[in-house]
């Protein structure tokens, strides 16, 4: 029987070896996270998506009694700024939860 490293490779596992190097040659860790860290990440992600969720249905509810095309387009500009500013605050704390523990 061959080795398992003599055993044909999909691309997949191919591309993810490539990865996995670069990763290594970049010097970035991959430790596993702890259970608290997962629990905490959850939270975060969890609170991100509650707030989304609330900030759709206002966007909604705005945008559901304006009819001015210009005050319109603001809303939805102001909608998405804030969907990104939710998002990358969830992130930027997930990061930091990822870097302390």
């Amino acid at each position: 029987m061959a080795d398992q490293d003599e055993a044909p490779k999909s691309a997949l596992e191919i591309a993810m070896a490539r990865l996995r190097q670069r990763d290594v040659d970049r010097g970035e860790r991959t430790a596993a996270l702890t259970d608290e860290q997962k629990a905490r990440i959850a939270e975060v992600r969890q609170a991100a998506q509650a707030k989304l969720a609330q900030e759709d249905i206002l966007y909604k509810s705005s945008l559901a009694t304006t009819w001015d095309p210009e005050a319109r387009a603001k809303l939805e500009a102001e909608h998405r700024l804030d969907v990104q500013r939710i998002n990358e605050d969830a992130e930027r704390k997930v990061a930091r939860i990822r870097d302390h523990c």
